[in-house]
């Protein structure tokens, strides 16, 4: 059989004992923190085992996606080396909600084993927990396996836990003997290739208290896993899973691109690479096409990490372009049918892939150069452990993971100093805790807060109304402004990038000015930075005002700036919803700040956005705003019933367990605590102003709305009239094709005055070059220019190269402060005098406080000090003198 037949032949078979065919859960756990990706079956039915949910069915089979390449289970050193090990795989499963137990778990997957797909049953060994009688009487009684190869084993191979505490049982698993002779008995268990665990059944039936004790749960549970690439491997009668037909079109791919082709060989550098860059291909395809993408952390950095060890196996095989991204509609073709994602993500995925691949290869070369001058430098001091510093450095600078950078020490005989490795991250780290240190949301000068009422937590409004009554809670003064607490207030508190409302608190004797908003906790504190006596009628300092008892307060929202912040908050949204449309449903927001004079969204994207994406995003947005659909806000949502609903929610980000939702129909629906207009069609418009990148893999848009947008399209009007006007062009010339020929006029004239500057200067030069001093035949001449900028300096030297058969000479410049030094000898002078500009302009340009240096023929150097030039003169004709006979 093949690969699909063996996948769909397990289906079909649970299929008719009355289980659901449940389709594969993302490798992206978006709804388990726990998690970075899905790494077994059971996980997608984690609730329903810890008794937080249910299914509409007991019984499911499917054949799940799993990535292990982080944590616990962790499987990315041994890829390539073996025959068997993956950070992707398939693992077909079957499970029982509280429905059927061991009986007819063991029996069925003896049924399926050496029934339906005929595996010898002399080759066959089960394993059960060492106090698990009842399954090991199950397998005598329900099957006709050798009783000699039913195994008792402890917890280490067969107790299964979900964590420290909760749902546990004992397991059984199924292995095959594959040595030679089936003699391979002894070495269950011992991690040998040679005898292989195919399918593990899992009895889950115990609670693990936290004191450790065992209570039973009212409900059983089966749930087993099967390595689908293992079993395709056995049934295909090959002693590597790399070597099935899941893999063979991967290679086959590999050997077009690069020219050498696989030869199963576990020892062969070739075939592991191979084998890695297969795996590695998989691992990301699939976790790209489920909506992840690399980055510097997290999930993200390990997709990473993954992709650079991949890059750097294919310069194992002298490919050092990229080719990854060409592996993608390999596996798309081959599995798009069971995992239709992979068709529907694949120019995408491709996309993300070369992006990274271009990018790492970049940095390769150059860390690769410094990687081997630290070897180098090892080798001089005899050292064999590359320094925690270095390593470091590799990471820091030049992007390659530790792992990465220990393959290639491993390849030279090296190690590596971990522990001084994460000694580096561990400062760095702390360094970018200290930067941040400082921005808490209400700074602490000391003051202490003056309470008239019990500390409890402020009562927000504002989604309601911009204008209510309340009491005054607390004072505090911090400088010169006054922080007050209401028990309710209408007033937004910065938070998920939407800035702090403004507005005023008036007393019976005050009117005190907000103009900003933070949280402290869970109560909204008022930042009051001037006030009025409305009695004495005059300002006065707010901190000098003298609060001793809950007063009545009137609180009043600037309504006009909250207006404004509301249409560029759903703004916000509406481009998230079309960046997702427009360059795919790999866009995440990754921030934002929303303030009433603009907007900024970042969002997770592999590359530029296009001009034209960005008009045809513009587009979108501007388009949605016109049908001026409302928005509806849905207020303390349970977390599951605003998933079922369609909210975006992205692993990473923290959600309460009852939220808000803010739903524009057919258009965007999102978790947010903001506040938004009550109908898109109020946002008047959106422009975009600027799209950039803040860091790897992450894009800016900054934009402007309503008010705003208007006055700069008026700005940007005005402007091509007044250029209209300065270029005498009627209403309907479009400027751009007479600025271009005015650019290129003062092009030309910029090359003729600078070729007649230039003309001016050599003939200076050249009558200094004539009358210079003559040392064993050589011309020797040096000149102090100012004002003359570094490559004029340079087109100089060249020219005067060929005026004198023998001549070496120094021209000096300083523009701007900077000093310029450019040394150069006739080829003569190289040749028979061994005069080398490099060397001598290095010696000259210590004087001006600088460096450089270049060829024997022509060289360059830099300075910051201008005093220095004479001595450098000095020095330089005192050089020639030293190499001259």
């Amino acid at each position: 059989m093949n690969s699909r037949e063996i996948r769909q032949s397990f289906l079909d078979f649970f299929e008719g004992k009355e289980h659901r065919i449940v389709r594969s859960a993302p490798v992206i756990p978006a709804e388990d923190p726990t998690l970075l990706f899905t790494n077994a079956g059971m996980n997608q039915f984690k609730d329903v085992f810890l008794g937080k949910g249910k299914r509409e069915y007991n019984r499911a089979a499917d054949t799940q996606k799993c990535i292990r390449a982080s944590g616990k289970h962790n499987d990315l050193e041994d890829v390539g080396r073996d025959t068997y090990h993956h950070t992707f795989f398939e693992m077909l499963g079957n499970w029982s909600f509280g429905d059927y137990y061991k009986k007819e778990a063991i029996g069925w997957a003896w049924e399926l084993m050496t029934g339906v797909w005929k595996l010898p049953k002399e080759r066959l060994y089960a394993t059960v927990y060492q106090d698990d009688d009842e399954s090991l009487e199950l397998w005598k009684t329900e099957t006709d396996i050798d009783p000699s190869h039913i195994l008792k084993f402890g917890n280490k191979d067969n107790f299964w836990e979900m964590g420290e505490t909760g749902p546990c049982g004992p397991c059984s698993e199924i292995h095959i003997d594959l040595t030679p002779d089936g003699s391979g008995g002894p070495l269950v268990n011992v991690g040998d290739h040679r005898v292989i665990e195919l399918w593990n059944l899992v009895f889950i039936q115990y609670d693990r208290q936290a004191d450790g004790t065992l209570q039973p749960l009212p409900q059983k549970h089966v749930d087993t896993g099967m390595g689908f690439e293992r079993v395709a491997a056995v049934l295909q009668g090959k002693a590597s899973n790399y070597d099935s037909d899941v893999f063979t079109p991967l290679f086959e791919k590999i050997t077009e691109l690069t020219g050498v082709s696989y030869t199963a060989s576990l020892d062969s550098a070739t075939d592991i690479a191979m084998r890695v860059i297969a795996d590695h291909c998989r691992t990301l395809t699939f976790a790209l096409s489920d909506g992840a993408m690399p980055g510097n952390e997290g999930r993200g950095y390990v997709l990473r990490r993954i992709l650079r060890r991949a890059v750097r196996y294919a310069g194992t095989l002298g490919c050092h372009e990229p080719i990854m991204y060409k592996m993608v509609e390999v596996l798309a073709s081959a599995m798009g049918e069971v995992f239709p994602e992979l068709d529907k993500q694949r120019a995408t995925v491709e996309k993300i892939i070369c992006a990274e691949e271009e990018s790492f290869l970049v940095t390769l070369g150059r860390g690769t150069e410094i990687f081997n001058e630290v070897v180098a430098g090892m080798k001089i001091s005899g050292s064999t452990t590359i320094s925690g510093e270095d390593a470091f450095k590799l990471y820091d600078t030049f992007g390659f993971p530790l792992d990465l950078t220990r393959l290639m020490a491993a390849e030279v005989g090296l190690g590596i100093d971990e522990e001084g490795f994460e000694h580096c991250m561990t400062e760095q780290k702390t360094r970018a805790r200290m930067d941040r240190k400082g921005k808490m949301q209400v700074q602490d000068d000391g003051g202490e807060w003056q309470w008239f009422a019990p500390e409890t937590p402020t009562t927000f409004v504002g989604y309601d109304t911009l204008e209510t009554g309340a009491t005054l809670s607390a004072v505090r003064t911090n400088g010169d402004k006054l922080l007050v607490v209401l028990d309710r207030t209408p007033f937004y508190a910065e938070s998920g990038g939407q800035v702090g409302d403004h507005g005023t608190l008036e007393t019976a004797g005050y009117r005190l000015d907000v103009t900003d908003t933070r949280k402290d906790g869970e109560q909204i504190v008022h930042v009051v930075t001037s006030a009025r006596d409305k009695v004495r009628d005059c300002a006065v300092t707010p901190a000098d005002l003298n609060f001793e008892e809950a007063v009545t307060v009137e609180a009043a929202v600037d309504r006009d700036r909250r207006v404004a912040t509301e249409r560029n908050h759903t703004a916000t949204h509406l481009l998230h919803a079309a960046l997702r449309k427009v360059l795919g449903e790999h866009v995440q927001q990754k921030g934002s700040l929303v303030t009433p004079e603009r907007l900024r969204f970042d969002f997770s994207h592999f590359s530029k956005v296009s001009a034209d994406e960005l008009e045809q995003v513009e587009h979108e947005v501007n388009a949605e705003i016109r049908k001026a659909a409302g928005v509806t806000k849905h207020a303390d949502v349970p977390y599951e019933e605003a998933l079922s609903l369609g909210a975006l929610a992205f692993f990473g980000d923290k959600y309460a367990d009852r939220v808000r939702v803010v739903d524009v129909p057919g258009i965007s629906i999102e978790l947010c605590g903001g506040t938004h207009v009550g109908n898109i069609g109020q946002i008047g418009m959106v422009k975009v102003v600027s799209e950039s990148s803040v860091a790897a893999g992450i894009r800016r848009i900054e934009a402007v709305t309503g008010e705003a947008a208007e006055a700069l399209l008026w700005q940007e009007y005005r402007n091509l009239q007044e250029i209209k006007q300065l270029l005498k062009l009627k209403a309907d010339e479009k400027a751009e094709p007479k600025i271009r020929e005015l650019l290129e006029e003062k092009k030309s004239l910029d090359k003729q005055l600078q070729e007649s500057r230039l003309a001016g200067l050599l003939d200076r030069l050249s009558a200094s070059l004539v009358g210079g001093e003559e040392i064993a035949g050589c011309r020797v001449m040096t000149e102090w220019l100012d004002g003359v900028g570094p490559d004029e300096l340079r087109q100089a030297a060249v020219a005067l190269r060929e005026k004198a058969p023998c001549a070496v000479g120094l021209l000096c410049s300083v523009a701007d402060g900077k000093v310029s030094l450019v040394a150069f000898a006739s080829d003569e002078a190289v040749k028979s005098l061994k005069l080398n500009a490099g060397k001598l302009v290095k010696e000259a340009a210590a004087c001006v406080q600088g460096g450089g240096g270049g060829k024997p023929e022509l060289a360059t150097a830099g300075g910051k000090e201008p005093a220095g030039i004479d001595k450098a003169i000095e020095t330089f004709v005192a050089s020639v003198r030293a190499v001259l006979p």
